[in-house]
Parts: structure tokens; sequence; C-alpha cells
């Protein structure tokens, strides 16, 4: 069973999203937040399994409390709501730690699929939106350097020379098996690469890991 906490200012979005999610027998909302403050209070009360966090609210706003609540609860995961695919506050939010966002007008189904996928640590819910995010920072992200990959920044130094080609592939928005299909590999060992990059990288899942392939000038917006 998966434990859902609801956090939007909006009580009828609030309402729809758990009457889409008590359909399901495996999803299970455990509570409400309409605010920042009121949804890390909670999470430190019912730990809950995933957040669905809305960023643009009153006092509190999501990307303050997605930044607390991962830092203090790293078990729970934080799904960024937002009305536009690209959104400068939900790309703030996945920088702080958030594991995935979904637009508030996504289908039912997209909504479970989402929380299900953030749930079992299938961090990108849409890689390539997020790909669209961070082509509209273009600017604010730096150009790659001259020389080996490793020398573009020292978080980089301990990944082999496979797994700088898998972290490029998982930053052009890749699922396992297209990954797997480029690189002539089984799936089964993609899967092993992105575990070891994420924990040589000591970042949470994959948006992490995207957002810091295109930081770093691993991969730019265009290549």
């Amino acid at each position: 069973m998966t434990d859902v906490l609801l956090v939007d200012d909006q009580a009828l979005l609030r309402m729809g999203f758990r009457l889409v999610l008590e359909a399901e027998d495996d999803l299970t909302v455990v509570g409400e937040a309409s605010d920042g403050q009121a949804a890390i209070e909670q999470v430190a009360a019912l730990r809950p399994d995933v957040v669905l966090m809305d960023v643009r609210m009153p006092g509190t706003n999501g990307i303050d409390a997605t930044a607390q609540i991962v830092a203090e609860h790293p078990r729970t995961k934080v799904l960024i709501l937002t009305t536009f695919d690209v959104d400068e506050y939900a790309f703030a939010a996945l920088r702080a730690g958030a594991s995935g966002f979904l637009l508030k007008d996504a289908r039912p189904a997209e909504l479970v699929t989402a929380i299900r996928s953030v749930a079992s640590g299938d961090a990108v819910v849409s890689p390539r939106v997020t790909r669209r995010m961070l082509e509209m920072f273009a600017g604010r992200l730096p150009t790659p350097q001259d020389g080996p990959p490793t020398d573009l920044d020292p978080r980089l130094a301990e990944l082999t020379p496979r797994e700088l080609e898998v972290l490029r592939t998982v930053a052009q928005g890749l699922s396992n098996a297209e990954i797997a299909a480029r690189l002539f590999l089984s799936e089964a060992t993609v899967k092993t690469h992105v575990g070891r990059i994420l924990a040589k990288l000591e970042v949470r899942d994959r948006v992490q890991a995207v957002v810091l392939a295109y930081e770093t000038g691993l991969v730019t917006v265009h290549g």
C-alpha cells in the first residue's frame, strides 16, 4: 500500500485527487495540507510514501517545503504538481529534491501511474518534459569545457566511461529500454549502471542525475 499526502491550496483540486486515488486498491490518501508549512508538519506526523505537492501556495511555498521534507524525511518522495509543462517553480522544486513533476490537468490514469512510479523509485515521471524544462533554462547552465568529460566537474570523476555514456542517454530523456537498444545492452545491465551512477553521484534519483548532467556540462540542451 502506498500512502499519499495531498498538498494544494485549492480544496476542490484536493478533493478531485482524493477521489481518483481512493478508487485504487494500492493507494491511500492519509492526509491533506493547504500550504507548505502544513505539509511539513503532516509529513512528520504521517510519514507518507509520496507527497503530491503544489508549488505556488500562500505562506511556505512548495519549493521550500520540498527541500525541508527531502532533507528531513528521505524516504518520502515528492511529486510536484504544476499548471504549466514548463514552469520555473517546478524546475526549482526538482533541484530542491523532488522526484518528478506532473501537470495538474493530467488524466487520472497518468496521476496514478506517476505516483506508483515515484513510490517504486522510478524517479523521472516524464523525462522528456524534464528535458524541456532544462532547455528553458539553457542560459543558466554551464557551457561544456574542452577536454575529457571528467574534467568538467569533480563529481563525475568516479564514473566509468560506460557510466558516463549511460548518464548522457538518461539526460536525453531515454527510458531503460531505449538506452538498452541504443547502447546494445540488456535492460538489466542498464538498470545496474543507472543504480551505480546514482550511488556514485550521491543523488536520490534519475531526475537529480539529469539536472547534474546538465549543470556540470556533461551534456547540453542541444547535444
